[in-house]
């Protein structure tokens, strides 16, 4: 992390924050335990560090990209969605109303990739509302022989969706952009305005 620092205090290059990002994410999952003297460090555990320590990744690329017209934030966005979602998505849910806001938030986060103009929250997103469709499909057409067909029918969902998003992508972002009031609109990134 510190050389990579260093060479982007020297050199501007954008992709030096890769290693940042992926080493700062899996330096976080042993950092924990040792700043808390901890040697039960369950798995519960690691998964919700994971999820703080991706959202503060995202946080920070959030305020770097905003700073900056270089996309120096990509990485860190990737990683950071990578170990928020990813630490969400273990956690266990435990009741129906949790696993609504589960799906709720990764339409949050199609909503946020709008505004950030940045796919990797599309991607994420659209896998935890179709992992979502796909947990509800499974119970309600449990021991069915419909469940195939629901499930293939999610799936031609998802690539209609996909394809729909890509050819009106610039209109959809056009429409959000004469849509959000003018205050707002100083909180999107250098580079989206």
């Amino acid at each position: 992390i510190a050389a990579a620092v260093i060479a982007l205090v020297f050199v501007r290059f954008p992709f030096l924050t890769m290693p940042i990002a992926f080493a700062a994410w899996y330096m976080s999952m042993d950092l924990v335990p040792l700043i808390l003297r901890r040697e039960d460090f369950s798995w519960d555990d690691r998964k919700l560090v994971s999820v703080i320590v991706g959202l503060a990744m995202i946080v920070v690329s959030y305020i770097g990209d905003r700073r900056t017209k270089q996309d120096f934030s990509f990485w860190g966005y990737l990683f950071g969605m990578i170990a928020f979602w990813g630490g969400l998505s273990l956690l266990d849910s435990g009741s129906e109303l949790n696993k609504f806001l589960y799906c709720m938030l990764n339409v949050l986060l199609m909503l946020l990739s709008v505004w950030l103009s940045r796919k990797v929250f599309m991607v994420f997103g659209a896998l935890g509302v179709f992992g979502y469709l796909g947990y509800l499909s499974y119970h309600v057409f449990e021991d069915s022989m419909l469940f195939p067909f629901a499930l293939s029918l999610l799936g031609i969902l998802l690539i209609v969706c996909a394809v729909m998003y890509q050819k009106n992508e610039k209109r959809i972002e056009s429409f959000f952009d004469r849509t959000i009031p003018g205050p707002l609109k100083r909180f999107r990134p250098m580079s989206r305005v």
